[in-house]
């Protein structure tokens, strides 16, 4: 019976840790996808614009088709790692007080012009006597939604559909997931449409699995939505169940508890990391190169650095794609930049140092330094920190760009229009010699310390007394920092982070957080619950608010003061910091 016992944990370990490695292998081969998918997709669409006017009709179709099936390939991409995670272990629970109004409406929002555009009805219904919020991952919760939906609008061609929220009734089976009726709520999608054979209601909830899996199907899909939807209804202590009679239409519901329960583990695993590089797993070997089982040829691509004039406008680029580094070249040059090129970090490093150009743009992935660490040592030395980073990457660490001081994050594959909105974001940088700063402080002696520390040369202070004031300041005039004093005699400073991070504009604006003391358990539980949202630094001392306040308005720090150049030495010299400190390292 021991040995037996034995050999159903030895079992068990080898799975899970063939499950971590699925999940790395396919993270891994899905960013080497992703980078020439990236190409591809770009340049399809360079070719659609038919910019020259010299390409046919029959040649832009191609171009466009070419585009389509790219992003489908995306599509198919992005599921199948979303899926590895769920099945890994690795998707990340991350609950907050969802409101039932805010769902209701941004789900009208989203889905009134599909209904319309297909001329079908599309009704919401919500049961009287349900709470305001329930406590769970929104954005999962989005996710299976908004699935639901649109797999009810594909199949859907006359009649209409409809959303339901209300309580489970007593067809639901409650039991085996542990819930009640009386705590739980039921999210049902109704459809008319083609609705899906017995036989077929438990398969289709299986990877690549659909209704029709004939080669000559009506409709496309991955037929992986199902299986990811239900999986993430499991993590958020609930089920996905279905209803459906052939021809007359199906009813998936979502059952879920009104308040998820974290597991322990959990909680663990969404602990921040620090805010310099993201955290590696114990997993991750070295990442599978594409180039290296093809190499393309390489490309020679000329910048302008023995070009350059005083006066001229420069932007350096560090991106090893060269086909997309072509195109970032060539929309620079039509922005009247003058482009500095590298293709490795460590190239890039030192033509950041030698030319100081006025912004940046960083690509993540890169040969001898990667994104993080060339990021840590611009913003570590005084000449460079005050560039305009913006970074590229096919991961999505915008969060961690954001709090290491980058001014926007490109997340690949890119289309014509995001690489549009990053220069625009740099030129506004630019252009802007003056950086404006709101103050949220109740305390007139903490006000002048704080305006006193911060406010020098071209940074523009705004004092708001209340939270109510700050809101209406940061709807007419924008912002490039916000600094809210928690020392404040009202005590409620912090609940302006409630009202910001829920507006998709203000959310983008970075926060420090300046306190003298620690912060009490709610505050630091309103702190990790917008964190997600919102790029937020917490300070104690005059002189890490200092370092934060002219990281985020990037402020050229040798045409700062003698005493606050200083000061701004001394927490940047990393030997001070352990000076007359123990240090355990634990290996």
């Amino acid at each position: 019976m021991e040995k037996a016992k034995q050999a159903i944990e030895l079992k068990a370990q080898e799975l899970e840790l063939a499950s971590k490695y699925k999940s790395e292998f396919l993270a891994n081969m899905s960013h080497e996808l992703r980078t020439p998918l990236n190409s591809l997709l770009i340049l399809a669409q360079l070719l659609a614009g038919n910019k020259k006017k010299n390409l046919t009709d029959k040649q832009v179709q191609y171009a466009q088709t070419i585009h389509s099936a790219g992003s489908d390939l995306l599509t198919l991409i992005n599921e199948i790692l979303d899926l590895s995670k769920v099945e890994a272990g690795k998707i990340e629970i991350q609950p907050e007080d969802v409101s039932v109004s805010e769902l209701v409406a941004t789900l009208e929002q989203k889905f009134i012009h599909v209904a319309e555009n297909k001329s079908l009805e599309f009704h919401v219904n919500v049961e009287k006597g349900l709470p305001a919020t329930i406590y769970t991952d929104g954005q999962r919760l989005n996710q299976i939604i908004n699935n639901q939906l649109s797999n009810a609008f594909k199949f859907t061609s006359d009649g209409g559909i409809t959303i339901s929220i209300g309580r489970p009734s007593e067809e639901d089976n409650l039991t085996l997931l542990g819930l009640t009726a009386a705590s739980s709520v039921a999210i049902s999608v109704t459809d008319t449409g083609i609705g899906i054979k017995k036989d077929k209601q438990q398969q289709i909830f299986e990877a690549f699995q659909q209704e029709d899996g004939s080669t000559n199907r009506r409709f496309g899909g991955t037929g992986l939505g199902l299986s990811i939807s239900r999986q993430l209804s499991r993590l958020l202590g609930g089920d996905l169940v279905l209803h459906s009679e052939e021809g007359k239409g199906s009813t998936f519901t979502l059952l879920l508890p009104e308040r998820v329960e974290i597991q322990k583990d959990t909680e663990e695993s969404i602990e921040k990391t620090p805010e310099t590089k993201p955290k590696t797993s114990q997993f991750a070997a070295a990442p599978i190169k594409v180039a290296e089982i093809s190499q393309a040829p390489k490309i020679k691509i000329e910048d302008d650095r023995e070009d350059l004039k005083s006066g001229d406008k420069v932007i350096l680029i560090v991106e090893d794609d060269q086909k997309f580094s072509s195109v970032l070249v060539e929309l620079a040059r039509e922005k009247r930049f003058k482009v500095l090129l590298a293709e490795d970090g460590k190239t890039g490093l030192e033509l950041a140092n030698e030319y100081k150009p006025q912004a940046i743009m960083l690509d993540v992935g890169l040969p001898q330094l990667d994104g993080w660490t060339v990021m840590e040592h611009l913003k570590d030395n005084p000449e460079t920190r005050h560039i305009p980073v913006h970074f590229m990457s096919a991961d999505e660490q915008d969060a961690e760009a954001k709090q290491m001081g980058a001014i926007g994050y490109l997340h690949k594959p890119v289309s014509m229009d995001m690489i549009g909105q990053a220069f625009k974001k740099i030129e506004r940088f630019l252009y802007k010699s003056v950086k404006k700063l709101l103050i949220v402080v109740d305390n007139e002696e903490h006000q002048k310390q704080i305006v006193d520390l911060v406010g020098e040369g071209t940074v523009e202070t705004t004092i708001s007394k209340t939270q109510d004031d700050a809101i209406k300041k940061l709807k007419t005039i924008i912002f490039e920092c916000i600094i809210i004093d928690v020392d404040a005699e009202d005590k409620s400073a912090l609940k302006l982070l409630e009202q910001t991070y829920q507006d998709e504009n203000l959310s983008q604006i970075p926060v420090i957080i300046h306190s003298k003391r620690d912060l009490s358990e709610a505050e630091e539980k309103l702190l990790q619950r917008v964190g997600g949202n919102i790029t937020i630094k917490e300070v104690h001392s005059p002189e890490r608010l200092l370092d934060e306040a002219t990281l985020f308005l990037h402020q050229v720090e040798s045409k700062l003061p003698e005493e606050k150049q200083e000061m701004l030495r001394q927490v940047h010299d990393k030997e001070a910091i352990f000076k007359d400190k123990k240090v355990l390292i634990v290996d």
